[in-house]
């Protein structure tokens, strides 16, 4: 399975507890989180997706993750919710992804994550609310993350040529709202920092 071709085409959104706004996306984790650790959940729509000849599209996923401290150092703990209109194939192919066994844009998890909570099947949903992205899963997460705007005022304010892993371009963004409740955590990260990103991940 490691050897098959594999996208992921989308959006995501990300909110974690640093202040706005996050230093990872250009430290590229040479410099601590605001807070000294990081605390993050992030939510996936899949809009185009396969792996090798499974079908990813209209998929939607979280992620929890801890990093006790330099992003770059690793010893990350990291659980997986996979949503349960998935096929068994279809959840076996995200694992993969996720655990970066599957090469390509996420193979840096393969080294870095050394705790692994699991994969949970649930219901997940991905909206988009003039600009508020509501993230939820029920009972676990309830996100609202809304990009703050620039200067000019009809523009998101973007940081843009990073060489951040996740996306090449990041709109900076503020949660709203963004409770996580799993995996013996429960999180309030509302008013702290997020981010809202083209999903288009490749391998491997």
């Amino acid at each position: 399975m490691a050897d098959q071709s594999w996208t992921l085409k989308g959006e995501l959104v990300l909110s974690c507890n640093c202040t706005v706004f996050c230093p990872c996306v250009l430290s590229l984790g040479y410099h601590p989180p605001t807070e000294g650790y990081c605390q993050t959940w992030a939510g996936f729509r899949i809009d185009a997706g396969h792996f090798g000849d499974v079908d990813l599209s209209g998929l939607n996923l979280g992620l929890v993750m801890e990093i006790p401290g330099y992003m770059s150092r690793g010893n990350w703990t990291a659980g997986l919710f996979v949503d349960e209109r998935a096929s068994i194939y279809a959840q076996k192919a995200i694992g993969k992804i996720f655990s970066g066994k599957a090469g390509g844009t996420t193979a840096l998890l393969s080294i870095l994550v050394g705790n692994f909570l699991g994969i949970e099947r649930v219901p997940i949903s991905y909206a988009v609310e003039n600009k508020t992205r509501i993230f939820q899963i029920p009972n676990i997460i309830d996100g609202a993350i809304t990009p703050i705007r620039g200067k000019d005022r009809d523009n998101d304010t973007v940081i843009a040529n990073s060489e951040y892993w996740i996306a090449p371009e990041i709109t900076v963004a503020r949660s709203d709202k963004s409770r996580m409740r799993a995996f013996g955590r429960n999180w309030n990260f509302a008013g702290r920092s997020a981010e809202v990103c083209k999903l288009d991940w490749r391998g491997p």
